[in-house]
């Protein structure tokens, strides 16, 4: 082909792969606030860190990159950032070190949900426009990773609004900053809907690159039956979030595709075992779950190989530990989980002083899969005796309970931002100081495990500092702390049109998305 003719075909294809393009993409979860401090889902990343931008970002192969830092060192007091220049705020204003310390400020606040991604930080230092200190109370060799998770704000807007602290999502309370957006990031909020749609149009100054999305639309769609025929019919372009029983059939569906990987998501239950008697339960005068014989019997109690067959439809991987292969300090030992052995569960139960069982209830979101799953722990468990009031509510409904420890026995699923110190800290960590425990909702302590966390948090060696994460996962193992029902996998159904790859955080990022005419 003459160069001429080359020419003449690639110009051709411009229009294809470089036009402005509107996507359409559904998920059954919420955002459940603008407040890019006040949630910490999956589900509410899913939209804000299109809006706003953290110092510290993930490319398209997942490896950390810079955003709004461009450099950072490890200095004695903790590390030195050195910022963007030229960066502007949705609204116009220049982003400046203020904007960084005010937001460490202010994710350090009572009422943030965010403080898991400021491991050991006791606070930011302005050292000129465009470097800042953020300090921490010991060495922190995962705090780069970490701020992944943490949005910057812009300070002058946000005291315009009165919104210095966090909205307390767990209160319900209703801010300004709730309801409205003022990032950095590739994408500006438009317009939400709660429970409905939220838009987002692409920054005309962002300072990075972007795909050719210029409008996106997130939808919010309950039933997995809508979303998937949205897709069919070509008015949705990709469900984060199909049914797995939807999996088989979509994939004989000619203009869609499945994209797929494996996740750095669990899901499992855990149990309150720091109250004497349990809120939501008919167990007598005594806490059951405060007995490890109860907790194993539970454990025994739950065939996980049938879960992965009929709920999941082998769609996920079971194993032992909090966090899945995906993520740093994973050993081959976790791969192994308990056996189905209902007779050892009611033995058990039997010792524990609970020959006829008890009752207690399970709350859970009512999406799924988590509803199928704790639809079948409710049945299984009834088989040795434990009578499970399955209590379904939306996810955002959920959380509040769980950030207040409002539950006797629940399921919650965890994405780590970082290794696995990013799941042992919020979710096994004792609940002694502000993020530790943060998402602990059933109070679980061991000194020990307290002490191998608290150790490879200031430790620098790598192998050292994972061996003892490693081990302290064992502990929470041999405890029956939780229960690990499944290691996630992604699964995303996406239209023909869509030029997308999997991310192990099951986040869409919409710079890194292409969609073709």
């Amino acid at each position: 082909m003459s160069p001429f003719r080359l020419a003449v075909v690639l110009l051709s294809m411009l229009p294809a792969l470089c036009g402005a393009a509107t996507f359409r993409y559904a998920s059954a979860f919420e955002p459940g606030s603008m407040d890019p401090h006040a949630v910490a889902t999956v589900y509410n990343t899913r939209v804000l860190s299109q809006i706003y931008d953290s110092l510290v970002g993930r490319d398209e192969n997942f490896e950390l990159e810079p955003q709004l830092a461009l450099s950072w060192t490890a200095v004695p007091t903790g590390w030195r950032f050195k910022l963007r220049p030229g960066v502007k705020f949705h609204d116009g204003a220049p982003f400046t070190a203020d904007d960084v310390v005010f937001s460490v400020e202010r994710a350090l606040a009572p009422s943030s949900a965010v403080k898991s991604a400021l491991p050991n930080v006791t606070g930011a230092r302005k050292i000129d426009a465009l470097t800042v200190d953020i300090a921490t109370n010991g060495p922190t060799p995962v705090l780069p990773m970490a701020l992944t998770n943490m949005r910057i704000a812009n300070k002058a807007w946000m005291d315009k609004h009165g919104a210095a602290k966090p909205q307390n999502f767990s209160a319900k309370e209703d801010t300004f900053v709730s309801r409205n957006a003022n990032g950095t990031g590739p994408y500006m909020l438009k317009s939400w809907v709660p429970d409905s749609k939220t838009i987002l149009v692409a920054n005309p100054s962002y300072w990075g690159k972007r795909g050719n999305v210029t409008e996106a639309q997130y939808l919010v769609l309950g039933s997995p039956a809508t979303r998937i025929a949205g897709l069919v019919s070509r008015e949705i372009d990709l469900v984060i979030d199909p049914a797995t029983q939807d999996i088989e059939r979509l994939k004989a569906t000619p203009h869609v595709k499945i994209v797929t990987g494996l996740s750095r998501a669990t899901q499992f239950l855990g149990f309150d075992q720091a109250r004497d008697k349990l809120l939501y339960a008919d167990a007598g005068p005594k806490n059951p779950f405060k007995d490890r014989r109860v907790r194993l019997a539970v454990r025994y109690g739950i065939d996980l190989n049938a879960m992965q067959e009929k709920v999941m439809r082998g769609l996920a991987l079971s194993g032992s530990a909090l966090y899945t292969p995906a993520v740093a300090g994973y050993d081959k030992r976790f791969d192994k989980f308990s056996p189905y052995d209902p007779a050892k569960a009611r033995e058990l139960l039997k010792e524990a002083g609970y020959p006829n069982g008890f009752g207690v209830t399970l709350h859970c979101s009512n999406a799924p899969p988590t509803d199928g799953i704790c639809q079948a722990v409710t049945g299984m468990l009834a088989r040795i005796g434990i009578r499970v009031t399955y209590a379904p509510l939306p996810f955002n409904s959920l959380v509040p309970k769980i950030m207040t420890k409002d539950v006797s026995f629940y399921a919650l699923g965890w994405t780590p931002s970082t290794d696995a110190e990013g799941v042992l800290v919020p979710i096994a960590h004792s609940p002694n100081a502000p993020g530790n425990g943060e998402y602990n909702a059933g109070a679980y302590s061991n000194a020990k495990v307290d002490a191998l966390v608290d150790k490879a948090r200031v430790e620098l060696d790598p192998a050292k500092r994972l061996s003892m994460l490693v081990e302290a996962m064992v502990l929470v193992d041999e405890d029956v702390g939780f229960i690990p029902i499944h290691y996630r996998r992604v699964f995303w159904a996406v239209g023909e049109k869509v030029q997308i790859k999997p991310r192990p955080n099951d986040q869409v990022e919409l710079r890194f998305v292409n969609v073709r005419e």
